[in-house]
């Protein structure tokens, strides 16, 4: 009976050890899952905030592409108007060259309340 509870007594303290192995080694495992989860955590606040740069960089180019919208519009309206100016000018021109003074006075007068409404206008 000794020799058995000896040999009880040796597993116990036996496989108590190896649990204090098995438990030192879960330790360091779960001590490297936690820095590794930090370090997934800081990685995804880095990308967080790249994506919060990104998104702010894009809100700007937009905010800049509608002002360029805005800018290319006015610009080919005012091309435009110059384009009828330069229309009505060139035919006060050829009215004047055929000595067509009535087409002449017509259309100056059509030029002059163009500029004045583009006055007007602003």
């Amino acid at each position: 009976m000794n020799i058995i509870n000896c040999l009880i007594d040796f597993s116990y303290t036996f496989g108590q050890k190896k649990n204090g192995m098995k438990s030192k080694v879960m330790q360091e495992r779960l001590n490297r899952l936690k820095m590794e989860m930090e370090e997934i955590s800081d990685e995804q606040k880095n990308v967080r905030e790249g994506q919060r740069q990104i998104r702010d960089k894009i809100e700007a180019i937009e905010s800049d592409c509608g002002e360029l919208k805005k800018e290319t519009k006015m610009i080919i309206q005012q091309s435009a108007r110059i384009q009828v100016k330069l229309a009505l000018i060139f035919r006060i021109l050829k009215a004047r060259e055929e000595c067509d003074s009535a087409t002449a006075a017509n259309l100056t007068q059509l030029l002059r309340e163009i500029v004045e409404m583009e006055k007007v206008i602003g």
